[in-house]
């Protein structure tokens, strides 16, 4: 949190926030770096699906820290916004700093910081000499080795809809020495003039995504790479978001459609092989 929260006024990514010089070093942590190069990845691999500098279109949209407003902004503002959105507009320095090339642009890593946060929990009880562990953080989830009963661990996935009771799951999988994240936009939203309008914005329109995906899970082998991918999906949509997983090794997914009489479809990559959701750990995802 003194980091990667932008609820903090003096942590890491507030500062930088605030930091309006343009051409200049700001110097980050070792944990801000490698979260910001893993972002980096992530927003290369989806073509701008993911984007760590979105956050001044959640606002706008009443998704964000300044509250819910429940109203379609103004064509003109949202293009005005998009001005300020662009994570190629920040330089990633590998000695351990960070450059503005414009002065307004700035940072949200929530949609992947949480993943990290997991991996290096899992680190430390990983070094404290642990073998068999599970590390949940906000439903994202590191599992290693195995259960006390010799079975693998096994992770829910939630049911992807609004009246949906937290516990009330839509699928499970099995996991050793991975990660699993899931990202959903199926609680965070309003419905204006009978269009639905969710949290989740696709930083290339400045909209609201509307792919008709409601939930989207990735497996990896850390879950900073698992978080930041699984957002990305939701906005890429099915058919592109699987073409994406496909492509990557050690990374498998679960795309869930909502179809328009309101029932869903399970989109799997060729390694994803989901389970009945009895079997799972009573962990529910986001």
């Amino acid at each position: 949190n003194r980091s990667m929260s932008p609820y903090i006024p003096e942590s890491e990514i507030s500062r930088f926030n605030r930091f309006q010089e343009t051409g200049t070093e700001f110097p980050v942590s070792d944990d801000f770096l490698r979260v910001m190069q893993t972002g980096a990845r992530v927003h290369t691999l989806s073509e701008g699906a993911w984007d760590g500098t979105v956050n001044p279109l959640v606002d706008l949209w009443g998704f964000g820290r300044g509250g819910r407003r429940d109203k379609v902004p103004a064509t003109e503002t949202i293009a005005a916004l998009l001005d300020e959105v662009g994570f190629g507009a920040i330089e990633i320095r590998a000695h351990g700093a960070l450059v503005k090339r414009r002065a307004g642009v700035s940072l949200d890593l929530s949609s992947i910081a949480k993943g990290y946060g997991v991996d290096q929990v899992a680190e430390v009880v990983r070094r404290s000499g642990f073998t068999d562990f599970l590390v949940e953080i906000g439903g994202e989830t590191y599992a290693a080795g195995k259960r006390k009963d010799a079975q693998p661990w096994r992770v829910g996935i939630s049911r992807p809809k609004p009246e949906a009771r937290v516990d009330d799951l839509h699928a499970a999988h099995p996991l050793r020495d991975q990660a699993l994240a899931t990202s959903g936009d199926y609680r965070n939203f309003f419905i204006r003039d009978g269009v639905r309008y969710a949290h989740i914005i696709d930083p290339r329109t400045g909209y609201p995504v509307a792919n008709h995906v409601v939930s989207a899970s990735v497996l990896a082998s850390d879950c900073t790479l698992a978080d930041g991918l699984a957002t990305a999906l939701l906005v890429m949509g099915a058919e592109k978001g699987l073409a994406l997983i496909e492509r990557l090794a050690d990374v498998e997914a679960l795309i869930v459609v909502e179809r328009p009489d309101g029932s869903l479809a399970d989109h799997t990559s060729s390694g994803f092989r989901p389970e009945p959701p009895a079997r799972a750990q009573p962990i529910p995802r986001r």
